[in-house]
């Protein structure tokens, strides 16, 4: 065999598999233009079908729980939120673990507003732990800080706080409400 009857069948295969290659890549292409299409629905405000979610990648089921959230659809958005919380990379599991965090806050504040503090502190503490759980997979996010900051002054860490002692629990009481950020520090 000589060298030009080995090179005309080898031409062939290269062109196929460049053409393959080709074929996968748009179709692929393709695939990530209605993602972002169903991802620009859900964010403008309009909802899209169950389907393509389920199946959908993890930026499509998160921006499909931040439609929920913000159609006050909250156990819809948490099962959602539920999906992807362990899947991905650690700071796709961060992002999720903040958006869960602010599930739990936007309905403890909404708890507070009305005065209805029974329901309010069992969710910020969920959205503290959320965050919390954000910020150490991910210590970069600026938005997780700012928001467990404000969970902190919705309602102050009173775990810390242990009755071994009556005075020295009601001096770590006062000391706990008059050092958290934001809050008087006392007369002037």
């Amino acid at each position: 065999m000589n060298t030009r009857q080995l090179l005309h069948p080898l031409l062939w295969l290269t062109l196929a598999v460049g053409l393959l290659a080709m074929l996968y890549g748009a179709a692929d292409l393709y695939r990530i233009q209605a993602n972002n299409a169903l991802i620009s629905r859900l964010v403008s405000g309009r909802d899209v079908e169950v389907e393509p979610v389920i199946g959908g990648p993890f930026e499509l089921r998160l921006a499909r729980a931040y439609y929920l959230k913000n159609k006050h659809r909250y156990d819809e958005a948490l099962a959602t939120l539920s999906l992807v919380i362990d899947h991905g990379d650690a700071a796709q599991r961060a992002r999720s673990r903040y958006n869960l965090g602010n599930l739990y806050l936007e309905q403890a504040i909404a708890h507070a507003e009305t005065m209805d503090i029974a329901a309010a502190l069992p969710l910020a503490g969920l959205a503290k732990q959320a965050y919390r759980q954000s910020l150490a997979l991910d210590s970069r996010q600026w938005d997780a800080k700012y928001n467990l900051e404000a969970a902190m002054r919705l309602l102050p860490e009173m775990d810390r706080i242990s009755p071994d002692d009556e005075d020295e629990t009601v001096q770590q009481k006062t000391q706990l409400w008059t050092t958290v950020p934001g809050f008087p520090r006392g007369l002037p």
